[in-house]
């Protein structure tokens, strides 16, 4: 809604974020996770939309809420273009469409949710790190794990999540917690 009724304003938001996110580094968490694909087959499910796992390292993350670097048109979700720069009102795809920021936003479907929940079902471990568990349907991955499946959380913070089987908890921040995560998992 806010698009519809000050394309630029919203736009000059992104282009701020989209600036702020290029000038970020990863940090000991976003690398440690990387580290972890020595040892196992990683896949990051983020619901981040910078740029700072695959910096970090990391060779499999999906965007939940899309991506910060990439834009499409107003009409298609399907036509994806990469953006470093700023996307202003009157940039248009080859149609003669307005550009966008490739984000998910409120009201909107989250797409990717279909390719992130099957995931569950084929892996080892089932981490989450840095969330309030208050944003769906993102927070809802924790109700797609299996029951057998080890779970961890990581937070500095953990939020009250009931009782869940297999769950270890880790209140730490991300850059910590992250470390403490590989002793317990890899040794």
């Amino acid at each position: 809604r806010g698009f519809a009724k000050d394309p630029a304003l919203v736009l000059n938001f992104y282009n701020e974020r989209r600036r702020d996110v290029a000038a970020a580094k990863p940090n000991a968490a976003h690398i440690g996770l990387a580290e972890l694909e020595k040892d196992f087959d990683v896949t990051i499910i983020t619901q981040n939309i910078d740029d700072l796992h695959e910096r970090g390292g990391s060779t499999n993350v999906l965007h939940l809420h899309g991506e910060i670097f990439k834009m499409r048109s107003v009409a298609d979700d399907e036509t994806i273009y990469e953006i470093r720069g700023d996307i202003n009102v009157g940039d248009l795809d080859e149609k003669g469409i307005q550009l966008r920021p490739f984000i998910v936003w409120f009201e909107e479907p989250v797409p990717m949710m279909e390719k992130a929940a099957p995931l569950l079902h084929n892996c080892d471990y089932f981490i989450v790190i840095g969330t309030s568990l208050q944003v769906y349907p993102a927070a809802s991955l924790l109700h797609y794990a299996p029951t057998f499946l080890p779970k961890f959380i990581i937070d500095k913070k953990i939020p009250e999540i009931g009782n869940y089987i297999n769950l270890t908890k880790i209140e730490m921040p991300a850059t910590e917690g992250v470390r403490e995560l590989r002793k317990l998992i890899v040794g």
